[in-house]
C-alpha cells in the first residue's frame, strides 16, 4: 500500500476514535447537566410506568398543579423497570419532560460512556494494526516479485557444473579412458 494512503487511512481512523471518545464524554456530560437541572428545581411525585423497552421507559405522572405529564423521551436511567410499576420520580419543576427515577443519578452513565470509548479505541487500534500489517505484507510481496524478475537473478546465469556433481557414482567419458 502506498505510504501516503496508509497514513491517510490511519489518520481517518484516528479521527473516528477521537469522535467516538468525544461522543462518549458528551453523553456523560449531558447526563450530569440534566441532573444539575433537576437538582436546581427538584420536585418528586409518584408515576406509573406505561411501557418499557431496552432503552426507554415511558411514565405518566400528575404534577401538583393538576396537569398530567409523560416525558417525550421517557425517563433518564430507565433500567430495571417493568410495565405497570409505580415508582417515585424526580423531575425539574420548570420542565417536567426532564425526569428520572428517585435515587438514580448521572453516576450510572460513567460506565457505559467509558465502555463505549474503550471499545471504540480497541476497534480503531485493531483496524490501524490491520492496515499496517496489510501494507507490510503487500510491500514484502511486491519486493519479492521485483527481486525475482530482475535480470541476472535467474537460474540460466548459474555457472555450468559437471555432470558428475549431480550423480557422484557416474564417471565421465574422460575418466573411463584414462589408465590407472
Amino acid at each position: 500500500m502506498n505510504p501516503v494512503i496508509q497514513r491517510r487511512v490511519q489518520l481517518g481512523l484516528l479521527v473516528v476514535g477521537i469522535t467516538i471518545t468525544a461522543m462518549a464524554f458528551s453523553l456523560v456530560a449531558g447526563c450530569f447537566k440534566n441532573d444539575s437541572a433537576i437538582e436546581e428545581s427538584k420536585a418528586t411525585v409518584m408515576a406509573e410506568v406505561v411501557s418499557v423497552d431496552a432503552l426507554h421507559a415511558a411514565v405518566d405522572f400528575q404534577t401538583p398543579d393538576g396537569s398530567f405529564h409523560s416525558p417525550r423521551f421517557g425517563l433518564l436511567y430507565p433500567t430495571e423497570l417493568s410495565e405497570g410499576q409505580r415508582i417515585s420520580v424526580e423531575y425539574a419543576a420548570y420542565n417536567p419532560d426532564l425526569a428520572r427515577p428517585t435515587g438514580r443519578t448521572a453516576m450510572l452513565s460513567i460506565i457505559p460512556g467509558l465502555s463505549v470509548a474503550i471499545v471504540g479505541w480497541v476497534v480503531v487500534g485493531l483496524l490501524m494494526v490491520g492496515v499496517a500489517e496489510f501494507s507490510r505484507r503487500r510491500n514484502r510481496r511486491t519486493a519479492e516479485t521485483a527481486d525475482s524478475s530482475e535480470p541476472g537473478s535467474s537460474d540460466a546465469d548459474a555457472p555450468d557444473t559437471p555432470a558428475t556433481a549431480d550423480h557422484p557414482g557416474e564417471a565421465t567419458d574422460e575418466e573411463s579412458v584414462s589408465p590407472r
